[in-house]
């Protein structure tokens, strides 16, 4: 009997450790933090043998192979150990994805991968297909693939679930855009990255379909530089040889490879729900996958003006003296900030801060000088923001050091007509649970106005 040792316990953790106890593998679950209630007591339910805050290496250290969360950098004193002794350690979705046969839309970028995510299942749903959502969203990959009989699954997934995949294969890949993230976790090294991002293709065949953004010039370099066997369907604004999404005369059209002209897609891209013109790319790259899954026009032409979008994505939170506040704690990147700046209508009083991954933020820089009349910089360090806007940006500048000192001030110094936009750049950890407990104090200081 195989031993799989299952690292952090989770959503991912357990659903791993459900799916290993299924097919005949010797399970144990260590978490060096405190397992949530629910998780412990599913375990403990199914005779799952775990430990939580420590890790004892000699029952780890004997695995036959390891399922590690994403969350454990590889600089890890257990992850190294395991390493030089040879031991594979391997990703939830790769592990999950040795027991089932249902097809694969995978789903990647630094930026729009929850909501296009969200949106294609949506479409799939919509379409009354067996479909589960998983990956960065939704249950476990391997949970559903344990106790569900799904034919198709939308995966969210990160560079570090990446980074554990081998044998897995996508039948449909997407890569939206890739712009710096991580570098923390990648040697502050872009090119890394970039590898990470483009394991998703691998192991796909000349049956698959990889759908990519071709105006991203990141994206393009790599994409000559690779022999990639899938099929590729570029989308872009404009339509340029070989496009298989783009915009003419104010029609959002999608084209089926091999297709005649008469079976195009077509829809005005007034009635998309979502817009902006980064929701544009989403909703191309969602529809480009519901078409090669063969959903019906009329399915996707009503999911994507229906879809009401993702919580902490550009959230419209409330409006209080004729100031909005919107919610983009999800942005936990420059370039997440700078889509959310780029939408902005009215003068906008911006909010930033948080752990810093290695952040550059010249690209936000005009944006700033263009649209932002002041900045609140929320953190437990905000040194580096300090610096940097006082030597770009002629903005009144602000400090807080939690979310209801932040809202407080919003609320004091944003004027009517004005939006009060949470767009951190940064990761959540230093004052924060997650993203979203960030997104969700935000929300509910605002709401105590």
């Amino acid at each position: 009997m195989s031993r799989l040792v299952v690292l952090g316990a989770g959503e991912s953790g357990v659903g791993t450790a459900i799916l290993a106890l299924k097919e005949g593998y010797e399970v144990f679950v260590s978490d060096k933090g405190t397992i949530k209630p629910q998780y412990r007591d599913e375990m403990t339910r199914r005779n799952i043998p775990f430990e939580e805050e420590q890790h004892t290496e000699s029952l780890i250290l004997n695995a036959d192979e390891v399922v590690k969360s994403p969350g454990i950098p590889e600089t890890a004193p257990l992850v190294q150990k395991l390493r030089a002794q040879g031991t594979p350690i391997i990703s939830e979705i790769e592990f999950a994805s040795r027991y089932t046969n249902a097809k694969k839309i995978c789903i990647t970028g630094s930026n729009g991968k929850t909501t296009t995510t969200m949106l294609t299942y949506f479409i799939l749903k919509k379409e009354g297909l067996n479909v589960g959502l998983a990956g960065n969203v939704g249950k476990s990959f391997a949970w559903q693939v344990a106790e569900c009989n799904f034919d198709y699954y939308v995966l969210e997934l990160s560079s570090f679930q990446l980074d554990g995949m081998y044998d897995f294969r996508a039948d449909v890949s997407v890569i939206l855009n890739i712009t710096p993230d991580h570098l923390d976790r990648y040697d502050y090294k872009f090119q890394n990255y970039i590898d990470s991002k483009f394991r998703i293709l691998q192991n796909q065949t000349p049956e698959d379909a990889f759908i990519f953004w071709n105006d991203d010039p990141v994206l393009r370099a790599e994409i000559e530089k690779r022999d990639i066997k899938a099929q590729l369907l570029p989308f872009a604004i404009e339509k340029k040889e070989g496009e298989r999404a783009y915009v003419v005369d104010k029609d959002l059209r999608i084209e089926r490879q091999g297709e005649p002209s008469a079976e195009t897609f077509e829809m005005p891209v007034e009635e998309l729900s979502l817009q902006g013109t980064h929701n544009m790319y989403n909703s191309m790259a969602a529809g480009l996958a519901a078409r090669v899954v063969e959903v019906k026009k009329e399915t996707i032409r009503r999911s994507l003006s229906e879809f009401e979008g993702v919580e902490h994505r550009l959230e419209y939170v409330a409006t209080v003296r004729d100031v909005r506040y919107i919610n983009d704690s999800k942005a936990t990147n420059v370039n997440s900030c700078w889509y959310a700046l780029q939408s902005m209508k009215t003068p906008t009083v911006l909010i930033l801060g948080g752990k810093d991954k290695g952040n550059d933020y010249t690209e936000i820089e005009p944006l700033v000088n263009e649209k932002v009349t002041k900045l609140i910089f929320l953190g437990v360090d905000n040194e580096k923001l300090r610096k940097f806007f006082s030597e770009h940006s002629k903005c009144p500048m602000y400090e807080a050091k939690s979310m209801e000192e932040c809202v407080r001030i919003a609320y004091e110094i944003a004027e009517k007509g004005e939006t009060v936009l949470l767009s951190p750049c940064c990761a959540s950890f230093d004052l924060f649970k997650s993203y979203e407990d960030r997104g969700r104090q935000f929300k509910d200081y605002v709401h105590k106005l």
